[in-house]
C-alpha cells in the first residue's frame, strides 16, 4: 500500500535520517544464558546452533530474526523486500525520552530500521512471501512501519499468487506512535481481506513467544491456519493486567499455546525443528487447486 505523496509522513523511505545499516549477524550478547524453563546454564553460541531450544528441558528461547529466516528459508532463496522504510516520530512523543532519540539508539543496537523483517523465499521449493518479527527491537511492537512492510508482504503474496506467512514476537501497538500504530491493525486486516478474497491465496500465522496486544487482536489470529511454538505467550493482555483488572485468579497454563490449543484457538503446537516442513506441506496442500 504506497502511501500519498501529500498524506502526512508517518514513515521514511530510503535512504532516511535514522537509516541504520542491515546487519547481517544475530546481536552479540552475554556468553551465557539461563534457560527459564529448566534454571540450566547453557552456552549462548551452542543455543543458537540448537535453533534455541534448550537441550535439556526443549524450552523454546526468542529467536534473533534473520536467524529464524535463514532456517526457514532455502539456501540462497530469500530476497528481502522493503529494508529502508524508516519510522518517523510524527507526534513528537516523549516518555522521558523523545521517541526519535529511542528510535536512534534501538536501531544502532539492532543495525535494523524498525521491528519486522519481510521478503519473497521457497521453502521446500515452494515459493512464499515470509516476514518475521524482531522483538529486540522495542519489544516487537507494531507502528507505522512494521504495519506498512506487513501490508505490502500481502499485496505481494496476492500480486505474486503465493501463500504469506508472519511469524509474530510481538508486545502490541507501539505505544509512542499513538492512533498511527492502532490504525496499522485495519490496515493490515483489510490488506489479509484481499489475499484471501480476490487473489484466493492462504496466509499461514506462526504465534511465538509473545504474541500480544495489537498484532495478537489482529492479523496474527487470523491465519487460514495457525501454528503456534510450544509454551509462547498468546493473548491480549498479560496475564498480570487481567489478574489486576478482574481480581480473579486465572486457569493453570492461562495463555500458553497448549491452553489455545485445548480451547481452539489455534491448529497446531510445531516444534521448532519441525516447523519448515509443516509449513512446506500446509502451502502445498492449500494452493494444491490454484
Amino acid at each position: 500500500m504506497s502511501q500519498d505523496p501529500s498524506s502526512p509522513r508517518w514513515f521514511e523511505q530510503s535512504p532516511a535520517p535514522l537509516q541504520a545499516e542491515p546487519r547481517t549477524q544475530p546481536v552479540k550478547k552475554d556468553l551465557w544464558v539461563r534457560c527459564p524453563g529448566c534454571d540450566q546454564i547453557l552456552f549462548r553460541a551452542a543455543l543458537a546452533d540448537i535453533m534455541a531450544v534448550c537441550p535439556h528441558c526443549q524450552h523454546h528461547h526468542r529467536w534473533d530474526s534473520l536467524a529464524r529466516l535463514q532456517a526457514l528459508c532455502d539456501e540462497g532463496s530469500f530476497e528481502r523486500h522493503d529494508r529502508y522504510v524508516a519510522p518517523v516520530d510524527a507526534l513528537a512523543f516523549s516518555d522521558g525520552r523523545p521517541y526519535s532519540e529511542r528510535l536512534r539508539s534501538t536501531q544502532r543496537a539492532q543495525g535494523e530500521l524498525d521491528a519486522f523483517v519481510s521478503g519473497s523465499a521457497t521453502l521446500h521449493g515452494v515459493p512464499v512471501e515470509i516476514g518475521t518479527f524482531n522483538f529486540r527491537f522495542m519489544g516487537g511492537s507494531m507502528g507505522s512501519v512494521v504495519g506498512e512492510i506487513i501490508t505490502r508482504q500481502f499485496e505481494r503474496a496476492a500480486a505474486n499468487k503465493r501463500p504469506a506467512i508472519v511469524i509474530s514476537a510481538s508486545g502490541g501497538a507501539r505505544m509512542q506512535e499513538g492512533i498511527l500504530s492502532l490504525m496499522q491493525m485495519a490496515k493490515t486486516c483489510a490488506a489479509l481481506a484481499r489475499l484471501r478474497d480476490e487473489a484466493k491465496m492462504p496466509y499461514i500465522s506462526v504465534l511465538t513467544d509473545p504474541t500480544t496486544g495489537g498484532v495478537a487482536a489482529s492479523f496474527a489470529m487470523l491465519g487460514d491456519v495457525i501454528i503456534a511454538e510450544p509454551h509462547a505467550l498468546i493473548g491480549f493482555a498479560g496475564p498480570r493486567v487481567i489478574r489486576e483488572t478482574i481480581r480473579q485468579e486465572l486457569p493453570e497454563g492461562f495463555q500458553t499455546s497448549e491452553y489455545l490449543l485445548a480451547h481452539g484457538l489455534v491448529d497446531l503446537i510445531v516444534k521448532r525443528a519441525d516447523l519448515k516442513d509443516t509449513l512446506a506441506r500446509l502451502c502445498r496442500h492449500l494452493t494444491s487447486r490454484q
